[in-house]
């Protein structure tokens, strides 16, 4: 017995040391070094642009697709008036009502073109909230180094960057040699029927994309993960997204005779059983991607717990299981979001119903989730009716050579950040480029903490106006880098110009 003591003690101890050594041995991921670039863009013209373009209350609303549509013919009208150039060299296209498609057409038609996204429309301001805002939401007001309103943060610095980088270009005489589409939905907020036709209009066409770039990344403050440097996170995938409707039916009548079981009471078991039986935990894919760049930065457990996950794999999901945010990175997730049964408090419901959201890990798909939420509910009362289905979107390489395009363009305008993929909880307009091309992105320059993160789609939103230059300035290096071409006043061959992307 003795022994046996002796050998655990021993193993224990080794176990302790080696996970020690490598946890001490835990290295920030290397970075290639990039000289950063700059030079000037018109600040003051883009801050003026995106305070008129806030004004215009480019809403998407659910079933009815003509509520705003003067809102968005002023906008297009706006956008003609003030890029000129954009709209006398670019061909533009409207799809699906008011989604628009530009085409800069490159000097070299056997390269894949590259397609560059952001969306026009905006979530409405909740009612009530008006008089919170320190400016009206419609307003754009210039105040304090911001630009205050709805869509400031979400997502119009992208429609305004994107056409600021491309007036800024054709003003140089910029021609690419790769054909660059600039892309902005008008319904993204709702489901992105316009981007979804826009898809179908290019794979109609015959187009493949070398890359597709769109929102739903940016570069986060180091106070939102207690790392050392902020961390540019690139969107390399998107969860799936999945509601349901359960629903009980029942004979009603009046509350004073309630029979032994109710509706309610059968709905709301089966919410607790879905509840209490969480999907598994894994950590995969852009997820320990993220993980892994930020690993070095953790302190204490977490530290040791990553360092070691052949042995302490357990221990890093549970860490991560407790905080929303990470749990949301590792599994798929349900969220009962909107109930409903009677109309009066003495009245028995005959019938009632909940919606409940999923928000599928990638790997996971819609079939097994329902099939999981059957065998859980495990009642025939309950009827299970999908409302939304939307498969998780398949994982961009960070290994191929457009991610590494796009990191090392976004170190050239924000020098001290660390660039990592990451898995976008949300859904953007991208998922429907992701039969159009192998390598599909998320990312705008925009630096956040944790204040700035409750502002999206809440109340005082804004964005600062050195974010909205360096903006611009990222867009005219992701033109540059990715489409080569050269100024005309320069000569050469765009041919040999950067920005011939080889992949990996």
């Amino acid at each position: 017995m003795k022994k046996i003591v002796i050998v655990l003690v021993v193993a224990v101890a080794a176990l302790t040391g080696v996970a020690g050594v490598r946890s001490a041995s835990l290295q920030l991921p290397s970075q290639e070094h990039v000289e950063p670039v700059d030079f000037a863009v018109d600040t003051d013209r883009a801050v003026r642009n995106l305070s008129a373009a806030v004004r215009y209350r480019t809403m998407a609303v659910d079933g009815d697709a003509a509520a705003y549509a003067d809102e968005f013919a002023g906008f297009r009208g706006f956008l003609a008036e003030t890029y000129p150039l954009v709209h006398s060299a670019l061909e533009r296209e409207v799809v699906a009502g008011h989604t628009l498609i530009y085409r800069w057409a490159g000097t070299h038609e056997d390269l894949p073109p590259v397609l560059l996204m952001g969306h026009m429309d905006v979530v409405p301001v909740e009612p009530g909230t008006e008089d919170a805002w320190p400016h009206g939401p419609f307003d754009g007001v210039i105040a304090d180094g911001y630009v205050w309103g709805r869509g400031t943060m979400d997502d119009k610095p992208n429609v305004i960057g994107l056409l600021e980088a491309a007036e800024h270009m054709l003003a140089e005489g910029f021609r690419p040699s790769r054909t660059v589409y600039l892309l902005f939905g008008h319904d993204e907020e709702v489901g992105g029927d316009g981007a979804a036709a826009a898809a179908a209009l290019f794979a109609e066409r015959g187009i493949r994309f070398e890359f597709v770039l769109d929102e739903g990344g940016m570069i986060l403050h180091p106070e939102v993960f207690g790392s050392s440097a902020p961390i540019a996170l690139v969107k390399t995938a998107e969860k799936g997204y999945l509601t349901v409707e359960l629903s009980v039916r029942g004979t009603g009548g009046h509350s004073s005779r309630p029979p032994r079981e109710t509706p309610v009471g059968i709905l709301s078991r089966a919410i607790v059983r879905l509840e209490d039986s969480p999907f598994p935990a894994r950590l995969e894919g852009p997820a320990l991607d993220m993980v892994s760049t930020l690993a070095p930065d953790m302190g204490g457990a977490a530290r040791v717990a990553f360092a070691n996950r052949w042995l302490l794999n357990g221990m890093l999901l549970r860490r991560m299981s407790a905080d929303p945010s990470s749990n949301a990175s590792i599994r798929t997730t349900m969220a009962p979001t909107m109930l409903q049964a009677s109309p009066k408090d003495n009245v028995l419901p005959s019938r009632a119903s909940a919606i409940v959201n999923f928000r599928l890990l990638t790997g996971d798909s819609v079939a097994a989730v329902l099939h999981r939420v059957r065998r859980i509910v495990a009642d025939d009362r309950v009827h299970i009716d999908v409302v939304t289905a939307v498969e998780p979107s398949p994982a961009s390489d960070p290994a191929s050579g457009n991610y590494a395009l796009l990191g090392r363009t976004i170190r050239e305008v924000a020098p001290d950040v660390r660039v990592s993929p990451y898995l976008s909880l949300g859904a953007t307009d991208s998922r429907h480029f992701t039969s159009l091309s192998d390598d599909v992105y998320g990312f705008l320059p925009l630096v956040a903490d944790n204040d700035a993160l409750d502002r999206i789609h809440g109340t005082g939103e804004r964005i600062a106006v050195a974010d909205l230059e360096r903006i611009v300035r990222f867009y005219v290096q992701v033109m540059r880098n990715s489409a080569g071409g050269v100024a005309s006043r320069d000569g050469g061959d765009p041919a040999t110009a950067p920005g011939r992307v080889t992949r990996h």
